[in-house]
């Protein structure tokens, strides 16, 4: 979704960085073969999770919902050289192709993949994080945040996507839309809690930036 006309969002997407080769063809193959491409974080997101992620300069990443890679990898390009990302997703065939983009990268060795219920893989990971990225199933983005808070860094970062939802979080809630509820109660809490600083940006679907003070 954009919140600006197409010809300006064009524009910015034009004057921002180039969209790596290896990104390119990864965002390709995705579309020939994967079910639901438009989960892909894409270039212009993408550049902008690199951007933070340099920034940042983490040692330890945890990404939740991996889908074929690609803001996995985006992350790393900010990582420290022996830095960590732990990245996590529900559906084990897609297991191969992420592998493979992931040692086409630099970064091969620096990512462990993860295949369950992130909820049962968290709390066993012997790890506190730099930079999380939640991109996954809306529902639970209040219990990833529970189970992540007590695991960040003092000053990590905490990226959230998709948290405006095409709009729909402040349209009149529908029955049994489970995720636009989910996301109202999840940016409500990010708003309040004391925990933590943040900002929510209107880029693409909405990402937030929280800072775990």
């Amino acid at each position: 979704m954009h919140f600006i006309p197409d010809a300006l969002d064009d524009y910015v997407v034009a004057h921002s960085e180039k969209e790596p080769q290896l990104l390119q063809q990864l965002t390709r193959e995705t579309y020939q073969k994967i079910l639901q491409p438009r989960m892909l974080s894409g270039h212009y997101q993408g550049r902008i999770l690199s951007m933070l992620s340099k920034l940042i300069n983490p040692t330890s990443i945890l990404e939740i919902g991996t889908y074929t890679g690609y803001s996995a990898l985006c992350l790393c390009e900010g990582l420290k050289k022996e830095g960590t990302l732990h990245t996590i997703d529900i559906n084990e065939e897609l297991e191969d192709f992420q592998r493979k983009y992931f040692d086409k990268s630099p970064y091969g060795r620096n990512i462990t993949q993860h295949i369950g219920n992130a909820i049962e893989i968290i709390p066993a990971l012997n790890h506190k994080f730099d930079l999380v990225f939640i991109d996954a199933d809306k529902p639970n983005y209040v219990n990833y945040f529970n189970i992540i808070i007590e695991k960040m860094n003092s000053g990590g970062i905490i990226l959230s996507d998709n948290v405006l939802w095409s709009g729909k979080v402040i349209e009149e809630l529908q029955p049994n839309d489970e995720s636009t509820e989910a996301l109202i109660k999840y940016n409500k809490l990010l708003a309040e809690d004391s925990r933590i600083e943040t900002v929510l940006l209107p880029i693409r679907d909405g990402l937030t930036i929280s800072r775990v003070i």
